[in-house]
């Protein structure tokens, strides 16, 4: 079959422009091949740019990411920069990366399109958390920050991630502004010499004054630590985690050695996210072997934190506790015992917590109980940090969102699984030096504020289909979940979700704003959430009757 001359045409005039030989090469052999689909997949599309910024595949094309891609995105940006802030040459961007494939490429790519541009790019120390990245574009007063990481996806892929001089996140209308500029860009991107003048190293202090940063936000420090085991799940946080850990007084986490080296294959996980099940499994062996009190894990760019404890009820004899179960606490659970030990240990009226539509609602509870302000946000940690800039009259002391994401101080205005990990251990040794546990802390906070349980799941699907379904089931939703009559339906259009009420239950449905993937929550007081979360799947798949 021949291809058609307008693709075959758009494809030659990239691989003169890429300037990666891999993804060249990936490109002529599918012209070569007379392969149709694999080339409208890499060259029918393009990857949009949005509150996200870009996360993909890598692979050649526009629909992919990228060298040419990353190179066009740092060149948009620059020109929006350039437009919107007089400043942006001289504070310039700064730009960081993780250990994923291509990741030192594009953020060196980007560091020379800024250059070639007039502003300065200043290049932090190789390997860098994200929550590094964030906390610095405000300590150094940049015009903006680019991190290159695709968080917790698979190995196949890989991002961009935009913040601006806030120190948030990108949204509307920055992330349409900047992707009409980079739809300006053309494929021929001037590059600056990489020893250029406004190409610059930022020493390796930077990293040590985020550390000390991020220790200090212990509320208890006269409390010893407890053991604890952790794992950086392949990613780059393992020693800087470590390294924090001191500075706050604990001793270092004992560590899943074959996990705690940066790897892009990620080779002991199928999805390096503490979200998923069998992701903590190497962490907890660990705990349970060595006699921890708490096992942690970051994602790969560990701005997430996983948390699994014992449930050590009648356990009396050490058969007893070798035998123990652990678990690992919902996104949700992590939330209420940060939220509670902070409300606790902090004072005034004049404290605001944020959470997101998707989380449980527990938070608010907690908020009344203390007499502090409270905020519901869209999905996203990205407006829980717009929720901070656009209440500065109140004094932020936590935030969260159920997918592990927690900020516990003011910076940076993002998740952060470094500072997070550090406060949930000093939840465990305020409990163990009270004669307690985690685990009898959330029997307290649900018998004072009520039995909430929560339960979600993911149901892999494309972007597309994912939107038609929220869409179908807004203008035609059930009758019934599992048994239980839907007595109300709200469309929150703005967040592209849908909330179903049974009672006092609570189901969510939306498309992931980042994978592919539909993404069902569950909140309930009195039934079982799983079953509910089993009927709203059905129901989501097109498989209830």
């Amino acid at each position: 079959m021949a291809l058609d001359a307008s693709l075959v045409r758009s494809v030659r005039e990239w691989i003169a422009a890429d300037p990666d030989p891999l993804t060249r090469a990936e490109a002529q052999s599918l012209l070569d091949a007379h392969d149709s689909v694999g080339l409208v997949d890499r060259f029918g599309a393009s990857l949009r740019f949005g509150t996200a910024g870009l996360r993909g595949a890598l692979g050649a094309g526009p629909n992919r990411m990228n060298r040419l891609v990353v190179r066009r995105a740092a060149a948009g940006l620059a020109d929006y920069l350039v437009r919107t802030d007089a400043s942006c040459r001289t504070r310039g961007v700064v730009i960081a990366h993780d250990a994923r494939h291509g990741s030192a490429e594009f953020a060196m790519d980007s560091a020379r399109v800024f250059a070639a541009r007039g502003i300065r790019a200043r290049l932090l120390p190789a390997l860098v958390p994200t929550p590094v990245l964030a906390w610095s574009v405000t300590e150094l007063g940049a015009s903006a920050g680019v991190m290159v990481t695709a968080s917790h996806n698979p190995p196949q892929d890989n991002g961009y991630k935009v913040y601006l001089a806030d120190g948030a996140q990108i949204v509307a209308p920055h992330d349409s502004n900047i992707a009409e500029h980079i739809e300006a860009v053309g494929l021929d991107v001037a590059l600056a010499p990489d020893d250029r003048v406004l190409v610059e190293r930022v020493d390796t202090s930077i990293i040590d004054r985020y550390a000390d940063f991020a220790a200090a936000v212990r509320l208890v420090p006269s409390v010893g630590g407890v053991p604890v085991a952790a794992t950086a799940l392949h990613g780059v946080g393992g020693g800087l985690l470590a390294a924090v850990f001191e500075r706050a007084g604990f001793a270092a986490p004992i560590t899943v050695s074959e996990q705690q080296v940066p790897d892009a294959d990620f080779p002991t996980v199928p999805f390096p996210n503490p979200e998923e099940p069998g992701a903590m499994d190497r962490v907890i062996a660990l705990a349970r072997a060595s006699g921890a009190a708490l096992a942690l894990a970051n994602d790969p760019d560990a701005d997430r934190l996983g948390v699994a404890i014992p449930d050590r009820a009648g356990s009396t004899t050490e058969a007893d506790r070798a035998a123990v179960a652990w678990r690992r606490l919902t996104g949700d659970e992590i939330g209420w015992l940060l939220a509670d030990h902070i409300l606790r240990h902090t004072s005034g009226s004049d404290r605001l917590v944020v959470t997101t539509l998707v989380s449980s609602s527990m938070l608010a509870r907690l908020a009344a109980a203390h007499g502090v302000h409270h905020i519901e946000t869209f999905t996203g940690f990205k407006w829980i940090a717009r929720a901070m800039l656009d209440h500065p009259e109140l004094r932020f002391v936590f935030g969260y969102e159920q997918a592990l994401g927690y900020l516990v101080a003011q910076r940076p205005l993002d998740k952060d699984g470094i500072s997070a990990a550090v406060l949930m251990a000093e939840v465990a040794a305020c409990a163990a030096a009270e004669g307690s546990t985690i685990e009898e802390r959330l029997r307290v906070i649900r018998s004072t504020f009520g039995d909430l349980r929560t339960a979600e799941r993911s149901i892999r699907m494309s972007p597309a289909e994912s939107a038609r379904r929220v869409a179908s089931l807004a203008q035609h939703p059930p009758r019934e979940v599992s048994g239980y009559a839907v007595t109300a339906v709200e469309h929150v259009v703005a967040a592209d979700l849908l909330r179903l009420w049974c009672g006092s239950a609570r189901l969510q449905v939306r498309p992931s704003g980042t994978e592919a993937k539909v993404k069902l929550y569950v909140e309930s007081e009195g039934v079982d959430p799983t079953l509910l979360l089993d009927g709203l799947d059905a129901v989501v798949s097109g498989t209830s009757t």
